[in-house]
């Protein structure tokens, strides 16, 4: 078994930040978001910055869609430039993994505006350019990352916390008196299809990173992702996780509580276990494909805690 962040981390220094995640989870490092440096680092400014050919801006709304290039967006793509510089300086030669983090197509659509107002979930052409721009640029994204660490094999996490939101209706419109249509699941699974297939194509693995109580894993499985990364105090083990599973979707419990007071590692790894047993699989099963993480909102906390999480997290998957 082995561990990794979910991608955010605290403070507004990325070199130490980077220090911490290659100190302390190297075996699958990551590109650490820190939304303390601004709106343009953190989840959705940094996945926009990856978009080709379709330009946004910065409103006092949120991101919006424009006709190019903003300077907001300039900005975006500069702090990601600089990140992945000081990543490429830093790593190990040795690092086995390199992940890298990115908003999926509907948590974008429903976060960025339209032109002219309201969500890009609500147009089916916005939404579906939006998931386009993201998977021509998640293939230079890949590129750039190889020319940096070409001797580790590269995971794209796709982050979806939107997700449950957009199928169940359950997004407001910009006036807030009432909600975006459902998504079915065919629509949902062709957009994310989009994404699974421009990094399963650019020899990367796909993990769909979705932190809600009603996971879709039986979408995100037959969307094409490689591993589905959960929040282990959401969910309950049953049906559509042991089939996921079963097909060869690896599974990511994010077990370490990102506040409040810290289990031991062997505590830790024996809530995993009991996950995992209630699905009907032994440690010969999920040892190699279980990656256990912090649960989300480590940007929360002091950067000793995450330092501390991080820890933990190797510490529990390490522990027989």
């Amino acid at each position: 078994m082995r561990a990794t962040g979910i991608g955010s981390m605290p403070g507004e220094d990325v070199r130490e930040g980077l220090q911490i995640v290659l100190g302390e989870v190297g075996e699958i490092a990551y590109v650490p978001e820190l939304p303390a440096r601004g709106t343009h680092a953190g989840m959705v400014g940094r996945s926009l910055a990856m978009l080709e050919n379709l330009g946004v801006d910065l409103q006092p709304a949120g991101w919006r869609l424009t006709a190019g290039e903003s300077r907001d967006q300039r900005r975006a793509r500069s702090l990601l430039a600089h990140d992945l510089d000081l990543l490429e300086e830093l790593l190990p030669r040795t690092t086995p993994t390199v992940k890298q983090q990115v908003a999926g197509p509907w948590s974008l659509a429903a976060m960025v505006e339209r032109p002219r107002g309201d969500r890009a979930l609500g147009d089916h052409g916005a939404r579906r350019d939006l998931a386009e721009s993201l998977a021509a640029g998640l293939a230079v994204q890949i590129a750039d990352l190889r020319r940096r660490a070409p001797q580790a094999e590269l995971v794209v996490q796709v982050d979806e916390p939107m997700l449950p939101a957009v199928l169940a209706g359950a997004v407001p419109t910009a006036s807030g008196y009432g909600r975006h249509r459902p998504v079915d699941d065919h629509e949902a699974d062709r957009l994310l299809s989009i994404i699974s297939t421009a990094i399963t194509t650019s020899d990367a693995t796909p993990v769909a990173h979705c932190c809600a109580r009603d996971v879709p894993v039986d979408l995100l499985a037959g969307a094409g992702f490689g591993g589905i990364s959960f929040d282990l105090s959401l969910v309950e083990p049953g049906e559509a996780w042991a089939s996921a599973f079963e097909a060869g979707v690896d599974l990511w419990p994010g077990a370490v509580p990102t506040a409040g007071h810290l289990p031991s590692a062997t505590d830790l790894r024996r809530r995993v276990d009991r996950w995992f047993t209630a699905l009907g699989f032994d440690d010969a099963a999920y040892g190699e494909r279980s990656v256990v993480t912090p649960a989300c909102g480590l940007a929360n906390s002091t950067l000793d805690h995450a330092r501390a999480a991080l820890t933990l997290a190797r510490q529990a998957a390490s522990t027989v």
